[in-house]
């Protein structure tokens, strides 16, 4: 990649204000701890705020800007293709309940950006999942069936906006997009200014289940709290092993500026070309910001630098007129048996939940994520809660197939990665990175622009696996379970709580 094709900050980090949070310095006691500061975090820690409960957000790095900062923002219940799927596993009644849940947190967004007055962008959009191949058709039909039998508005058209023809799509008419973190602040902001507490900088280490729970952190500050909410994407903790039932996935983003009046007015999916999604957003000067996602890969394989140009190159093929100036990329993770877990930690907890496994869909899920939540910390009756429960078993036996590749994938890491030969340290060129064999152990080693060599154990602090280097984010990464390091070695994202250990070499 040349220096203006570099990766960049995320238009949605760049176009907020960064207001920031102190870190956790001393010991607290409050009724509800959420750790983990993404949407899911924060509208759980608002909606409990505004229950009357006194909560406090634990967060490793900056509030609205990990996954939440760098994701396209579409708030939407049509989630690729779903219902069809939804109503043969978890019949007629499951998919319903997942259209309303979704739809609801959408409604109860739009109302929030009334009552606060958020200034975010907030904009009603068609939502359209579109194949080109005619061989689809079909099920898009079924999709578009399914959807609308499930409540939405929904239905099966041949043209969209799109300045390209499709061979059909399902278009759900009445959702919305956003700017992520302009939102997000304006929750935060609220939520402090009626007395909850946002912590940056801290990570927390541990969690004792007890009563209360007891929450140590890296500050060597403890909180104890009665519920405890893990909103961290991937779990931190996992103790009904959600980690077997999550698969990660690395997406990558483009966006930059095209004329007003070629907006194609809409936000749009395919399933096809691994993927590609596209929307716009506001922007100055009679022109209208475009963003283009796609390339979806496991973190830690593949050569993202490849993907990013035939991202680029898609996206100036069917938009001539697009001025890329933003590259970055987004994490997801997906469950093995389509719906996102959000409900109680584990069988045996009483006072800690859990947010997770959205699958590329975390604003609407998210928002949900909040309610639900809330419900069931204050006690209240929620007709989803059981479609959501982490503790589900039957959809997970029935979803066995993807389970066992999920593992099989995992264990291929585990073994083969530390089988592969090694490449000699004088072969890395500046800005590069390998995993190299030293005096019988692997490390991730890395060569900045000076020629400075850098050295950190290659083995991932959450379980083990060797991580490799993600060229085009200058990243190390686990193709396990997704964690994330800097080249020094400091943790980026989770799972993994610790940073790679410093190596000489």
């Amino acid at each position: 990649m040349s220096e203006k094709q570099q990766v960049s900050s995320s238009y949605w980090l760049q176009t907020a204000p960064d207001g920031r949070h102190p870190a956790l310095a001393e010991d607290l006691d409050v009724d509800v701890a959420v750790i983990g500061g993404g949407i899911a975090g924060l509208c759980t820690a608002w909606e409990l705020t505004r229950a009357g409960r006194s909560v406090a957000v634990l967060e490793s790095g900056r509030i609205a800007a990990g996954v939440t900062g760098h994701t396209t923002a579409k708030v939407t219940a049509l989630h690729t293709l779903v219902y069809d799927k939804l109503r043969r596993t978890r019949g007629p009644e499951g998919a319903r309940l997942y259209a309303r849940s979704q739809s609801e947190a959408i409604e109860r967004a739009a109302g929030i950006v009334e009552e606060l007055g958020i200034d975010c962008d907030w904009e009603t959009r068609s939502a359209c999942t579109y194949a080109c191949d005619p061989g689809r058709v079909d099920e898009l039909r079924a999709e578009a069936r399914a959807a609308a039998e499930a409540g939405l508005p929904a239905s099966f058209v041949e043209e969209t906006g799109l300045p390209f023809p499709v061979a059909g799509a399902v278009r759900v008419t009445g959702q919305a997009q956003f700017h992520p973190r302009k939102y997000l602040l304006a929750l935060a902001a609220d939520l402090t200014g009626r007395g909850g507490r946002i912590f940056e900088d801290t990570t927390v280490l541990g969690l004792d289940e007890g009563e209360p729970c007891r929450l140590s952190t890296t500050t060597g500050a403890t909180v104890r709290a009665r519920d405890v909410v893990v909103a961290t994407h991937y779990p931190i903790f996992d103790r009904a092993l959600l980690f077997t039932r999550l698969t990660p996935r690395r997406e990558l983003v483009v966006a930059g500026t095209i004329p007003a009046d070629q907006d194609p007015d809409g936000m749009f999916i395919t399933p096809d070309e691994n993927t590609r999604s596209v929307r716009t957003a506001p922007y100055e000067g009679g022109r209208r910001l475009l963003v283009v996602t796609g390339e979806h890969f496991t973190p830690g394989t593949g050569d993202p630098r490849a993907a990013f140009e035939r991202l680029t190159a898609w996206a100036t093929e069917h938009f001539p007129d697009l001025d890329v100036t933003y590259r970055w990329a987004t994490q997801d993770n997906d469950p093995t048996d389509t719906v996102p877990m959000v409900g109680p930690l584990h069988p045996g907890a009483r006072h800690a939940y859990v947010a997770t496994g959205f699958g590329g869909w975390g604003m609407s899920g998210g928002m949900m994520a909040g309610r639900l939540l809330t419900a069931q910390i204050t006690g209240e009756e929620c007709a989803w809660s059981g479609l959501y429960d982490p503790r589900r078993l039957k959809p997970a036996v029935r979803e066995a197939p993807s389970f066992l590749k999920t593992q099989a994938k995992v264990a291929g890491h585990f073994v083969g990665d530390r089988l592969r030969p090694s490449p000699p340290v004088e072969s890395l060129p500046p800005g590069e990175g390998a995993v190299v064999r030293a005096d019988g152990h692997r490390l991730a080693v890395y060569r900045d622009d000076d020629g400075t060599l850098h050295a950190v154990s290659a083995r991932c602090t959450h379980l083990g696996c060797l991580v490799a280097f993600n060229a085009a984010e200058r990243a190390w990464e686990c193709p396990c379970h997704g964690s994330r390091f800097a080249t020094d070695g400091k943790v980026i994202q989770g799972p993994a709580t610790k940073p790679l250990e410093q190596r000489d070499i």
